[in-house]
């Protein structure tokens, strides 16, 4: 098949679309790629992405790229625009793309911005869509992007019902955004449950690599976006009751956002500069690397409805690299999490009862930690594997375009 992938973020930016792109080519599909200009997380375009449109190559790929307004420091009017400019442009840029098509599949953490060029895509190429919805909308863009007003917000709801009526198939990374979507007004055969997997660099790993760069002791890694999403506070504050009641935890953070620096601020104030580590920034292929030193590997999210119903996409990387992992958040997460016994879960900004996993885990023995690992390397193994989501992909798409 030649199938075309439309996703606002794409190589360079870190996103499990690129090897879900690499995945199926590796299958012998033609993968076709229609994005913007990359600028996510910094809110700034990347070196070498200035002036016209651009096509380019990557890994064989072929990418068609769209200009927008970058999204800036992520909130309000200027993620609103940064939306709009690029389904406005990804539209436009639909006309440019000159290859026959048999199918697209759309990946969505924004349906409005992917989903306008997808249409003109699908009757420009007489091509089905299959939608494959990573956030709930209009919800989590009131939750996570700070927009509250409620005619904004029922525009989007509206656009995003007719979007989803547009495709062919709508698919979901949790199960508990079937009904959701259903009182979306989207008949629920067209629901297919597609969970997300992560990319075969991680994976249980022993290593000496980083041995200069990390504190001795009992660590915690957290690796991925530093946002308010995340609830990164949560954390902060259970670090300061553990380390009152006598306990060394050594807090490693991995990654960049625009809390960081607010994080930074909660824990100098707090004392915790000896125990919570900010080492920037570092490429995927490093993180099993990193989480080889690991005791714990962390995942939150802010306490809210819209993310009790989600799947962290980090909670899939964790449990393959097998290492125990320690959750402050509500619902589908914390429920693999449980299913699995990969580890400890306490509910979504709750310091305390996140302290007290805390020193749950601090007292189990090696052997008690290192089986909770592969408890949650099953599960993956089981439920998340790469090969098992790209066979689900591949068969959707296969009676998408009825080849």
């Amino acid at each position: 098949m030649r199938i075309l992938i439309v996703s606002q973020y794409f190589w360079p930016e870190n996103f499990r679309i690129n090897d879900i792109a690499l995945g199926l080519q590796e299958r012998g599909h033609e993968i076709i790629v229609l994005t913007a200009y990359p600028n996510y997380p910094q809110g700034k375009f990347y070196n070498g992405y200035e002036g016209k449109p651009k096509v380019e190559i990557w890994n064989d790929i072929k990418i068609y790229r769209s200009k927008l307004i970058s999204r800036g420091s992520g909130r309000g009017i200027r993620l609103f625009l940064n939306y709009i400019s690029f389904a406005l442009s990804g539209m436009l840029t639909s006309f440019r793309i000159k290859e026959d098509i048999d199918s697209i599949l759309v990946f969505e953490p924004s349906p409005i911005t992917v989903g306008i060029p997808a249409i003109t895509a699908k009757f420009l190429k007489k091509a089905p869509i299959s939608f494959w919805v990573q956030d709930l909308w209009p919800a989590s863009l009131s939750a996570a992007g700070g927009v509250k007003n409620k005619f904004v917000l029922g525009i989007f709801d509206s656009l995003t019902r007719f979007i989803y009526k547009q495709s062919r198939f709508v698919l979901i990374q949790s199960r508990m955004f079937e009904q959701y979507i259903v009182d979306q007004g989207i008949n629920r055969d067209k629901i297919k449950y597609l969970p997300n997997t992560t990319e075969d660099f991680y994976f249980p790993k022993s290593s000496a690599k980083y041995n200069d760069l990390l504190p001795q002791g009992f660590k915690i890694f957290f690796a991925g976006n530093l946002g308010e999403a995340q609830s990164l506070d949560t954390f902060v504050a259970a670090a300061k009751e553990v380390l009152d009641m006598g306990i060394a935890v050594h807090w490693i953070i991995i990654g960049d956002g625009r809390y960081k620096y607010t994080l930074e601020q909660s824990v100098k104030k707090l004392g915790l500069d000896n125990y919570v580590h900010f080492m920037g920034k570092y490429p995927p292929t490093e993180m099993a690397d990193f989480f080889s030193y690991a005791d714990a590997l962390y995942v939150s999210l802010k306490k809210d409805y819209i993310f009790s119903l989600t799947i962290p996409s980090k909670i899939q990387s964790y449990l393959a690299c097998g290492k125990p992992i320690l959750a402050s958040l509500d619902g589908e997460g914390a429920r693999i999490i449980q299913e699995a016994n990969a580890g400890f879960t306490s509910p979504a900004e709750n310091s305390t009862e996140l302290s007290q996993n805390i020193f749950k885990l601090f007292g189990l023995s090696n052997e008690e930690r290192e089986q909770l690992g592969r408890n949650g390397l099953v599960y993956f193994e089981r439920e998340f594997k790469r090969e098992i989501v790209l066979d689900k992909i591949e068969v959707t798409l296969k009676i998408d375009s009825n080849k």
